[in-house]
């Protein structure tokens, strides 16, 4: 599988231990769910694995018929079941076309795609999905599907879906293994359709925890290279332990330093950290980590930054905390910047809107809606408009929507003439009232 992706050109050491883990799994035809905080690098992980040509011969030895297949649902647009199957079937057919299955083997699948799309059938569908990964088990192929960014997919779930899932393995004489990845595991973020004694043993968990100190440097100078960008080393390493091994985070610092510019970042040098820190894009990502927490792992998280003795009952509570890596051994939190974060709203109380004047993004977003009054801007010409960076770094769902809830409440303050109206699946409407 060829790449130019940056995560190819990694050292093979990178997160040697998750990438050891993760190939003894699949060569025994384990499924695996990766869990990790929002946007701490399993994305990143995942590509290095999934391209780095080097790979197979160390952590997967004896594999000679593994077929990876990457389905990225942050490709999905609508997040529900029959797109889902559809983006799966378009990527088997696309990875099976570039690989070294027999060719009767690519022309078979190949028409079971097309008749699927032509059909428009759910059924039809996934009935052709399960052919497909059964022709690939009749050529002596293991498929692993690599369902990135699952928990999009969260509140569209179903136990039929569940059962759907075990019989494409089946289907394959169980050849076939899942990789899901998800801020949360699986059984969390839908209770009612992976029972956690079902799930165990469908699915084995893998957390991945922010970057180690020499893991992050790697990050650093790929992305140091690619913003053409040369600090010292001891500034290098106060970034580093600022963003605390989330990749999110160092994409963002150097991110700032990019638009600072060489002798700007010279001339403040003394004040990039406090730059960084305060910078918009890292708030809203430190943001997005408190609330993707549950109440009570807030109130636990708040304990260990009181330096309060903590329970082992509540430790138990609470063990995402420490398995996805938000707090250290030593009870600590990963990161100055989400640190500084949980303070500063302590400081300020649970609401944000106290302060109405508008910030950058939430300005640009303004300006845009009222470009079109009382129509729908699409959500693609938000991320296009509001995020022009977003080829770099991507930008999330949830940063999409808290920006509007934020334009929202202090518009309600200002007691503007307008209010904010969301379109479900498409984008929002500034509506005069």
């Amino acid at each position: 599988m060829e790449s130019q992706t940056i995560e190819s050109s990694y050292p093979i050491s990178f997160r040697e231990e998750d990438a050891k883990k993760l190939g003894e799994q699949l060569q025994h035809q384990h499924s695996v769910e990766l869990v990790g905080m929002k946007r701490v690098g399993i994305s990143n992980f995942l590509r290095y694995f999934l391209f780095h040509t080097d790979i197979r011969e160390h952590y997967m030895p004896q594999d000679g018929s593994h077929l990876f297949i990457l389905v990225d649902l942050n490709d999905l647009i609508e997040r529900e079941i029959f797109p889902f199957w559809r983006l799966t079937f378009k990527r088997i057919a696309d990875t099976v076309e570039k690989s070294s299955v027999a060719e009767d083997a690519k022309k078979k699948i190949s028409s079971l795609f097309l008749a699927s799309i032509q059909s428009g059938d759910l059924f039809l569908t996934y009935d052709g999905i399960r052919e497909a990964l059964g022709l690939l088990s009749q050529e002596g192929m293991y498929p692993v599907l690599f369902l990135s960014r699952f928990d999009r997919l969260k509140d569209a779930v179903t136990p039929e879906f569940f059962d759907n899932l075990h019989g494409l393995k089946d289907a394959t004489n169980r050849r076939l293994s899942y990789v899901f990845t998800s801020f949360r595991e699986l059984d969390s973020l839908a209770p009612e359709v992976f029972a956690h004694k079902q799930l165990s043993l469908f699915a084995k968990s893998m957390y991945i925890k922010p970057a180690s100190m020499e893991d992050s440097k790697i990050v650093f100078a790929t992305f140091a290279q690619k913003y053409q960008i040369q600090l010292p080393e001891k500034l290098i390493e106060k970034i580093i332990v600022l963003t605390g091994g989330h990749v999110q985070y160092l994409q963002f610092a150097l991110f700032v330093l990019h638009e600072l510019g060489e002798k700007q970042i010279e001339e403040k040098e003394e004040t990039l950290l406090d730059l960084i820190s305060h910078d918009e894009r890292i708030a809203l990502q430190s943001e997005e980590l408190w609330e993707s927490l549950t109440e009570e792992e807030k109130t636990i998280l708040l304990k260990c930054m009181d330096k309060k003795t903590v329970t082992p009952e509540e430790k138990e509570t609470a063990s995402y905390l420490w398995d996805s890596g938000f707090l250290t051994e030593k009870d600590t939190l990963f990161s100055p910047l989400f640190e500084d974060y949980v303070f500063q709203k302590q400081q300020v109380g649970q609401t944000d809107t106290s302060f109405i004047e508008l910030s950058k993004k939430e300005h640009l977003l303004l300006e845009l809606l009222k470009e079109k009054p009382n129509e729908i801007t699409e959500r693609e010409d938000i991320v296009e408009q509001v995020w022009p960076e977003y080829k770099e770094y991507g930008v999330s769902d949830w940063s999409i929507d808290r920006l509007v809830a934020r334009l929202r409440g202090k518009l309600k303050q200002q007691k503007a003439s307008f209010e904010i109206q969301t379109i479900r699946t498409r984008g929002y409407k500034l509506l005069t009232k």
